[in-house]
């Protein structure tokens, strides 16, 4: 007891606080159950619920300000580590070496001052603001206990005065007690009513001043930002003019080929599917039933039209859209004249009586798109098949995947198209793989071996690959 008393706790005053919290409980849950009427103000129910909601976003801008105060810290010695890196690579006999060091310096007292400005002029004046709050905030609660102990000893008055045995002593005390509840409540009650409106409406001129102050701030600082970013600039293009000749050359990056060879075998098989297989297609019979020769005698067993007579020619195509057979026609006449001659004078002999002529097989060199295959393979003989052209590696190139090839500045690559294995027999095909050879180099890769590995090797299998064509020069 000596110790409660000391620190001006008495036993009572305990006691009593029990039995208050003990009646507040009890009146808690008789309004809760419906067997106590319980005092409501939706005025100030209403001014409380505008109180949290303000608390809840002055302290959620508090917050966001503090972070945004971190980040300008961080910005700050980011900016100061940039700059000590330009100090210490721009060497003594560079012109405007203390002009940079003062931009430095200048540079760093415009971060710390508007960082200090920020802290001053709107994280103390939030701090401020929303000091206020947790004062307000226990009231309220007080408020809310004082409306308990107001209920509570209005229903034990009631209850005597309903009472069959009345006791006037216990209705005096009672009213008395009735009436101090109602005092203290309504003087808590008063302040708040007046206090709760007021700082709600205080918050639109908290958040304009606030927010002004923030934007002006920022506005000061980019704009004496901007001057000291002018005037390096006007050093750094000093330096640049001095130093004119020794420009810094930009090494070119290969574009990725990310699906290059899927695009390749999509427009291949679209082709294919347009274009009917005629490798595999036999001859009609003739007309007349006569029977059909083996294809090796190259001949034809019906009379032929007076178009085809008049101009024996004709049948060469003149241009790569005519039809395919033509061309495969003419290739193999030109690498089987002397066999068909002479299959033709046998076929002449044992035919005898026969009526049908003899097709004599005139050579044609057989082209594609113009280009004559026979000189052009003659031509290029000690060229790897389907030779295009030659490039010379401008750079480095360290090769990232299987099918590319390792260059060095200097090298010769000799440039080959991207060619289907399944369509060398279709001329057709070989000009769709000069189409797509033509792609290929729009995509930024070619295909291609190296002149040196081509001459040791021959070998094209073993030594082609795919490379960047922004890292070569056309020679050839």
């Amino acid at each position: 007891m000596a110790e409660l008393g000391s620190k001006g706790v008495t036993a009572g005053k305990i006691a009593s606080n029990v039995q208050k919290k003990l009646t507040r409980a009890q009146e808690k849950v008789l309004q809760k159950l419906g067997k106590a009427d319980e005092t409501k103000d939706e005025q100030f129910e209403q001014c409380v619920q505008n109180f949290n909601k303000q608390l809840s976003e002055g302290t959620r801008l508090q917050k966001d300000l503090r972070t945004y105060l971190a980040s300008v810290k961080a910005m700050h010695e980011a900016s100061k580590k940039l700059t000590e890196c330009l100090q210490e690579v721009y060497e003594p006999d560079w012109p405007g070496r203390d002009d940079t060091n003062k931009i430095a310096e200048n540079n760093d007292l415009l971060w710390t001052d508007f960082h200090q400005k920020l802290v001053d002029q709107a994280l103390l004046t939030m701090d401020t603001y929303l000091g206020q709050f947790p004062d307000i905030k226990s009231r309220i609660a007080k408020r809310g206990r004082k409306l308990v102990d107001y209920d509570s000893a209005r229903h034990h008055f009631e209850a005597l005065q309903t009472a069959k045995k009345k006791d006037e002593t216990k209705i005096a005390k009672a009213e008395e007690e009735l009436v101090k509840a109602q005092k203290v409540f309504e003087e808590m009650n008063v302040d708040l009513q007046e206090e709760l409106p007021s700082l709600w409406n205080s918050r639109v001129g908290f958040y304009v001043n606030t927010f002004q102050s923030i934007a002006g701030l920022e506005e000061n600082f980019h704009k004496e930002m901007s001057k000291l970013n002018q005037n390096l600039h006007d050093v750094l293009l000093g330096l640049d003019k001095q130093y004119s000749g020794n420009a810094f050359p930009v090494k070119a990056q290969p574009r990725k080929k990310t699906k290059l060879f899927a695009r390749l075998r999509k427009k291949m098989s679209r082709y294919r599917d347009s274009t009917p297989a005629k490798a595999n297609k036999s001859p009609s019979p003739p007309p007349d039933g006569s029977p059909i020769t083996s294809p090796e005698t190259k001949t034809v067993n019906h009379e032929l039209e007076p178009s085809t007579l008049e101009a024996p020619g004709a049948s060469i195509p003149k241009s790569p859209s005519q039809p395919a057979e033509a061309a495969h026609a003419g290739a193999e006449a030109a690498g089987s004249e002397a066999a068909a001659g002479a299959e033709a004078s046998k076929t002449e002999a044992d035919s005898g009586s026969s009526s049908l002529p003899a097709v004599v097989v005139e050579t044609f060199p057989a082209t594609v798109n113009g280009t004559v295959e026979g000189g052009a393979s003659s031509e290029r003989a000690d060229m790897p098949p389907g030779f295009l052209f030659k490039v010379q590696a401008m750079h480095d190139y360290t090769a990232t995947d299987s099918d590319e090839l390792q260059l060095k500045a200097g090298d010769v690559v000799l440039v080959i198209p991207f060619e289907n294995p399944e369509e060398q027999l279709d001329v057709g095909a070989t000009a769709m793989n000069l189409r797509l050879s033509k792609l290929q180099r729009d995509e930024g890769w070619l295909m291609g071996v190296k002149e040196s590995d081509w001459i040791q090797r021959k070998e094209l299998d073993q030594c082609r690959g795919v490379f960047p064509e922004n890292f070569t020069e056309r020679v050839q």
